[in-house]
């Protein structure tokens, strides 16, 4: 499926992923962050980290974990995305964010931001969204500034040594928290 199929058809739902999707999730969040397949897309890390970005049993961790969900977005049956979702009493988070690389830049990311944070609200009464974003990607905060998040300048290490999340190309790389009051 390509960005014009997509499109054309417009047709996407959301549903709750289930341990029998974890085959098809982890090559997706795969190719949407590290490798060759990544650079297809404007949300590569390739640049930054090697090897894995998540392994089938974090995504099945998120799915079975009591108030995590991991929310997949189809197109005509397909898995073409997804995001994590985890109540943290007043805020939720949003993480493991991916979307098939060719179907980047067309507005699918915008759909799904915008859909999970109606569904925290909803699920869970969430006032907040947070997100952690690796500090040097400058265009991927931009473009969740653009949608109301702001930087707080609170950082998190990199876990430098634990390769389940990739082998760093680079030194003093961490991760910053972003906020967005959900209203």
């Amino acid at each position: 499926m390509d960005t014009a199929t997509l499109q054309e058809t417009g047709r996407i739902s959301y549903r709750d992923a289930v341990l029998d999707d974890v085959p098809a999730l982890v090559p997706l969040v795969q190719s949407a962050y590290r490798g060759d397949a990544s650079r297809r897309g404007w949300t590569t890390e390739a640049h930054l980290l090697q090897g894995q970005r998540t392994d089938p049993d974090g995504v099945a961790r998120v799915i079975t974990t009591p108030g995590s969900r991991l929310l997949v977005v189809e197109s005509d049956g397909e898995i073409v995305a997804c995001c994590q979702l985890e109540d943290r009493g007043e805020a939720a988070y949003f993480g493991m964010f991916a979307v098939r690389p060719e179907l980047q830049g067309a507005g699918l990311g915008k759909q799904i931001i915008a859909e999970a944070e109606r569904r925290v609200r909803e699920l869970w009464d969430a006032r907040e969204m947070h997100m952690t974003v690796i500090s040097v990607r400058e265009e991927l905060i931009a473009w969740y500034e653009r949608r109301g998040y702001r930087r707080t300048g609170r950082m998190s290490p990199f876990p430098y040594g634990d390769e389940r999340f990739g082998v760093p190309q680079r030194e003093g790389l961490e991760f910053e928290l972003l906020v967005k009051p959900l209203g």
